[in-house]
């Protein structure tokens, strides 16, 4: 069944150290377009976060907002940093020595100078941090093709009602097509007669001959065999699955050229409203085939 482009998606996933918080939403567009916002720290993660999403998704704009929230304090190393206090220490005692001063070098006269000791935060492994995050991003996902797939379905059902509205209206036109022949056939004969004022006798061959040349500049068997055609397409289309958006596009635009044809080839006025209506809700599924995937 097909899918809308507009949807919602929320996912959250906890460990001992983080927890995330992801949301999705998406829009109309006519690529796959996806932009997220997300702490700096886990921007490492954005190239696999895409690729999970284009498995899913395969049009639309994708907004993903990422919230991280700190558990508990980063646990902390720290070090002495031999090197640099050796070096100060050496200092001192130089200064001592050429000073011939009495005082010892203590630790806490070390420990007042700078860079003294190295901290590092200790972080946990990637693949720790990406299993939490991932579960979050799965959640929002699963949840924002729930919703895609629900408003595809309205959707469909919205684009199926129009289309058998416009089937009905094509075998109006469809069983009206002969009789407009016979119309103008007797509109032209009393037409002559009005003229002539039955002066002179109608020439039945000649009239023939025009009533012929009617017939086929107004033939539109042709357009309303593909027009059945493309009505049966769309509602196969309908049914698949997958990104189907642009391809009905394509088919609403070929069903818009056939009903243009009929009505340039038509003088008929019932044929011409019927157009009319038929134009007015191709537009409506024109419209509704913008949100479809």
């Amino acid at each position: 069944m097909i899918s809308s482009m507009t949807g919602y998606g929320r996912g959250e996933s906890s460990s001992e150290s983080r927890s995330f918080l992801v949301e999705i939403k998406s829009v109309n567009h006519r690529y796959n377009d996806i932009i997220i916002r997300m702490p700096k720290k886990f921007s490492l993660f954005e190239e696999k976060i895409r690729k999970i999403i284009k498995k899913s998704i395969k049009r639309g704009r994708i907004e993903v907002y990422v919230t991280l929230e700190e558990c508990k304090d980063d646990e902390v190393i720290i070090r002495p940093n031999l090197n640099i206090i050796e070096q100060y220490f050496n200092s001192l005692k130089e200064i001592k020595d050429r000073l011939q001063i009495d005082d010892d070098i203590s630790l806490s006269q070390l420990t007042r100078f700078p860079d003294i000791f190295t901290i590092e935060h200790k972080e946990e492994e990637e693949d720790v941090i990406w299993e939490t995050f991932q579960s979050a991003l799965k959640q929002a996902i699963e949840r924002l093709m729930e919703m895609r797939k629900a408003e595809g379905l309205k959707l469909a059902e919205d684009i199926k009602s129009r289309s058998n509205a416009i089937h009905n209206i094509v075998k109006e036109i469809e069983s009206r097509t002969p009789i407009i022949v016979k119309e103008y056939c007797t509109k032209l004969y009393d037409r002559i007669k009005e003229l002539t004022e039955d002066v002179i006798e109608i020439d039945e061959d000649r009239l023939a001959q025009e009533v012929s040349i009617y017939a086929d500049k107004s033939n539109i068997a042709e357009e309303i065999v593909r027009l059945f055609s493309h009505l049966e397409q769309l509602n196969n289309i309908t049914n698949e699955e997958g990104a189907v958006g642009r391809k009905l596009d394509f088919l609403i635009q070929e069903m818009n050229r056939e009903i243009n044809t009929i009505g340039s080839k038509s003088s008929d006025i019932n044929i011409s409203s019927m157009v009319i209506e038929i134009k007015s809700e191709l537009e409506k599924i024109r419209e509704q085939v913008q949100n479809i995937e």
